[in-house]
């Protein structure tokens, strides 16, 4: 079956404290190579039957709409995967 992969990130200009652990907790157990962390969402959209351009259309819409917060997130990504 295949899926629309949708992936949210914080916008670059926010601070992202999830990251910021990570990165630190990284740093603590010798990863030193690891400047930074960013956290995202990743988001899976089943769908039956083939992928069509309007049903990445749609799911274009539902993700800038429904899925992400567009005041401290982007939609960097939508792909079809399957």
């Amino acid at each position: 079956m295949p899926k629309i992969i949708v992936e949210v990130m914080p916008k670059a200009d926010l601070l992202d404290p999830q990251g910021k652990a990570v990165a630190n907790a990284l740093h603590r157990s010798g990863n030193e190579r690891f400047e930074n962390v960013r956290i995202g969402k990743r988001i899976e959209l089943h769908v039956s039957g083939e992928v069509t351009e309007a049903d990445l259309a749609q799911a274009k819409l539902v993700a800038e709409s429904f899925l992400s917060n567009g005041v401290i997130e982007d939609v960097v990504n939508i792909h079809v995967e399957g």
